[in-house]
């Protein structure tokens, strides 16, 4: 619902000003017969003049209108807030004219400011539709290049981003009717004593006083000073700000307090870079001490360590030496349990070589038999019966099952018993009584068990 109008004959009407723009009493184009033929000046659609329930006038689209008139669309908070606007800027002694455009089209002011000797203007902008940093940027920028300064005002409940982006504030809006609108974020004042920005409210309609008597200017924030805190439901909350409607004084405050913060930046810079020096020489001189001391420590370490070297070094020759016999030891009992293995060897395999391979087979068939007649074991015969060094070099036999335990040791030599002790407490099982009378000559005590085989040939003895 636009709050002006184009006429026919009397160019553009404004239903906020007493003589609506153009010398016409309200009566005059409000409900008469015939009816004036008034256009949008956004859309050109015809318009007829009204009167909302509180008593606010303003012009209506006819049915039909286009649905992307932006006058149209606008809301009835964003009316409100351009007529309070408006309203205050004419208080200030300032011209107001709402929804003003210009020739080229390329701004649309909701509210356009200008001084009473018409050199300066100012646009006041209800934003209320979201809209992004570069957007607005972009139509501020469209505004300064033509000498037209702007402040952009939100109303709603959460700050918008662009508030430190372009010159803008946050206003709260009233809740009663008989209320006014209070800028309450995007105004601030500088605590040169606490050395920061602190929110300041206003009236609206104070605010944009002082915005239009230049007694407020947009100021940008220093780095140091973005920071900021506010009491919000009770709580301590921190915000950051680049940009503020402020006073001058205050932007000479920032700027004194930045100044003197960097001279004491300096002085405290300055006083490091001395207390810094006489470190660093106090350091220099303890270096030097603990060089001198290391060169001390390193000479008395080189006199120890080549003590230590020569003592190191007759010791290995010593170690030496003694490596030296001990591998001749070695190697010579090395050498005597070689040969005295190669012997043990021939002697067990002339051992067994006092049997002819049938009287083998007779012999292990003879210790299974008796193993099942004596003990009811079944005992595994070796196809190929090796003997065993650990056994006096005779044939372990192993009783069949599942942990097949050693049943005895068939034959073992008489003469390599002395070498394997573990004899001493097992069966030995001979062919023959001789066999038996040596083997129980060299284990005392032990069990020997005589098959009683028939010989077969002449046999040596071991």
């Amino acid at each position: 619902m636009p709050f002006t109008a184009l006429h026919p004959d009397l160019g553009r009407l404004d239903a906020t000003l007493p003589d609506l723009g153009g010398g016409l009493d309200w009566s005059q184009v409000h409900k008469v017969r015939p009816r004036i033929p008034l256009a949008c000046p956004e859309c050109t659609w015809s318009l007829h003049p009204k009167v909302s329930r509180y008593g606010v006038r303003f012009f209506c689209h006819d049915p039909g209108r286009p649905p992307s008139c932006e006058l149209s669309n606008e809301s009835w908070e964003h009316h409100m807030l351009k007529l309070e606007m408006a309203a205050a800027i004419r208080a200030a002694g300032w011209y107001a004219a709402l929804e003003v455009s210009a020739e080229d089209s390329s701004w649309r002011a909701d509210v356009m400011a200008s001084s009473v000797d018409g050199t300066h203007r100012m646009a006041w902008e209800a934003q209320l539709s979201p809209i992004t940093l570069d957007g607005i940027a972009a139509r501020t920028d469209r505004y300064v290049d033509e000498g037209i300064r702007v402040c952009w005002v939100s109303p709603h409940e959460r700050t918008p981003q662009w508030i430190s982006t372009v010159p803008a504030v946050r206003v709260r809006p009233p809740e009663e009717r008989e209320q006014p609108w209070i800028v309450d974020d995007g105004l601030a004042g500088f605590d040169f004593q606490a050395g920061q920005w602190v929110f300041r409210e206003a009236l609206l309609s104070q605010f944009v006083r002082w915005v239009l008597q230049g007694q407020l200017v947009p100021a940008a924030s220093m780095p140091r000073y973005r920071r900021v805190y506010r009491l919000v439901d009770g709580k301590q909350r921190r915000f950051r700000r680049s940009q503020w409607w402020t006073s001058l004084q205050s932007v000479r405050d920032q700027e004194k307090h930045e100044a003197m913060r960097q001279r004491q930046e300096a002085a405290n810079a300055e006083r490091e870079a001395r207390q810094k020096e006489r470190e660093e020489k106090t350091e220099r001189r303890r270096q030097a001490e603990q060089e001198q001391e290391r060169v001390r420590r390193a000479e008395e370490s080189r006199v120890h360590w080549e003590k230590v070297r020569r003592q190191w070094a007759e010791e290995d020759a010593r170690r030496a030496r003694e490596k030296a016999e001990e591998d001749a030891r070695l190697a010579q009992e090395q050498a005597e349990r070689e040969e005295g293995e190669r012997q043990a060897l021939e002697t067990a395999r002339a051992w067994w070589g006092r049997l002819s391979p049938q009287q083998r087979t007779e012999l292990f068939t003879a210790v299974a038999e008796y193993a099942w007649r004596e003990s009811n074991l079944r005992v595994e015969i070796p196809e190929k019966p090796m003997m065993s060094s650990e056994y006096a070099y005779g044939v372990p036999v192993y009783a069949l099952g599942k942990q097949k335990p050693l049943y005895g040791v068939v034959r073992p030599c008489p003469s390599l018993v002395a070498s394997s002790p573990r004899i001493a407490g097992l069966h030995a099982l001979t062919r023959s009584s001789q066999e038996a009378r040596e083997l129980a000559a060299v284990v005392p005590g032990g069990r020997v068990t005589d098959l009683d085989l028939p010989e077969h040939e002449q046999l040596t003895m071991c």
